[in-house]
């Protein structure tokens, strides 16, 4: 049985991937501050990677998989990151990264696949684009690089603000010439499941496989969680429309783990 470590395991997506994982595969994950549910379950480790070396916990658990879906400081997420791509190198263990949309933010007139150069004006995207090309020096059998978009779904954060916004009466920002993929926790958990099982390897772009614009996206979403008059900031970055939307077309998943808009907005109300 493979044993898997996600390493980010409190966070949204860190902590979707154990619960998705933990019933077929012997799954660990890390956690950062004090919390008495993960003190108690003995499969958590608290790891803060701004004070510890990964590498000790890595040579204890000698996990065969490892999973990042880390959040905070960006150069002790990086610091963090190649310390795990040295270790890989020297055992028989692979890594699956979580990266973003944003490594093609520099991008507007196209959607991005996945052999596509990468280039980002944010500091998110350079920071994820710096992690990525380490990995990408190692063998492709030794990672996963699953570029994500924006994640919704009932209970994500980016609905719990929508909806905090809507109940305090301000304003939701939108995008209305931006046009992007999306996707759900539940269809990104099972995606990430497969790609375990099936012992895939390189980079997949983990979105839904139509486009829309972010403003027309967020106006269906506030009309499937039934908030009435929403009130919208529109923000124009462009004067065009501009693309930030990861369309796979190389490493494309079976049909039933593919995904559309419209079933990502379906998935905001809980079934």
């Amino acid at each position: 049985m493979k044993k898997i470590l996600i390493i980010g395991a409190s966070g949204f997506i860190g902590n979707s991937l154990y619960r998705e994982l933990n019933s077929y595969f012997d799954t660990y994950g890390t956690y950062r501050t004090d919390n008495a549910f993960y003190e108690k379950n003995q499969k958590f480790f608290q790891y803060d990677m701004e004070l510890e070396n990964i590498s000790i916990l890595l040579d204890n658990l000698k996990p065969t998989l490892i999973i990042t879906a880390l959040r905070g400081n960006f150069n002790s997420q990086l610091d963090a990151h190649l310390r795990i791509i040295q270790w890989i190198q020297k055992h028989r263990s692979k890594l699956i990264f979580i990266s973003s949309a944003n490594v093609f933010d520099s991008f507007s007139n196209y959607p991005s696949y996945e052999y596509d150069k990468t280039l980002s004006d944010s500091v998110f995207g350079r920071f994820k684009i710096k992690i990525e090309n380490a990995l990408m020096r190692l063998p492709t059998y030794k990672y996963v690089i699953a570029r994500v978009p924006m994640v919704f779904g009932s209970g994500t954060p980016r609905v719990q603000e929508i909806k905090t916004l809507y109940d305090l009466k301000a304003p939701i920002e939108v995008f209305p010439n931006v046009i992007i993929n999306v996707t759900s926790i539940s269809k990104l958990t099972q995606q990430i499941h497969y790609i375990i099982n099936r012992s895939k390897k390189g980079i997949f772009h983990l979105g839904s496989i139509d486009l829309i614009y972010h403003l027309d996206l967020i106006k269906e979403i506030c009309d499937t969680l039934g908030l009435e008059d929403p009130i919208f900031k529109q923000v124009y970055d462009s004067n065009n429309d501009r693309y930030l939307a990861v369309l796979p077309k190389d490493n494309k998943l079976p049909k039933n783990l593919q995904t559309t808009t419209q079933q990502v907005i379906d998935s905001v109300i809980a079934k």
